[in-house]
């Protein structure tokens, strides 16, 4: 499985990337939408986007709608892993199209949690 990592802290993109690769995720990383946009034009198939909300350029809103309305990558789940704590929000973006919702600070056992609940079995996937 592959999945891509868009998050302006470099940090960040390392904790999810350690979190992934042991469960089977082959990871591409963006520091922003915008970027993250031009990577997968040609990055192929990528099952997973994990996306934080605010970032430079593009945020992870505007990427989580660009995605949904392009509808190229309808089958990409989408995953929001960010500081963003209201209710208000979740929704919105969950309405914009993600699938899953992640607050910061989190576990790597989090995000096997959240990533069984889309349909992905870490076993298989590794």
């Amino acid at each position: 499985m592959r999945a891509i990592v868009i998050d302006d802290s470099r940090a960040m993109r390392a904790i999810l990337r350690q979190a992934l690769i042991p469960r089977g995720f082959e990871v591409i990383e963006a520091a922003n939408g915008k970027e993250a946009l031009t990577r997968l034009a040609s990055a192929g198939p990528v099952d997973l986007a994990l996306v934080d909300w605010n970032m430079p350029e593009m945020n992870g809103y505007e990427f989580v709608k660009a995605i949904r309305l392009d509808g190229t990558r309808a089958d990409m789940r989408i995953m929001m892993v960010t500081t963003e704590t209201e209710i208000s929000q979740m929704v919105k973006a969950l309405e914009a199209g993600a699938n899953e919702y992640v607050m910061k600070p989190f576990t790597a056992d989090v995000i096997t949690e959240k990533l069984a609940l889309l349909g992905i079995d870490c076993a298989e996937a590794a």
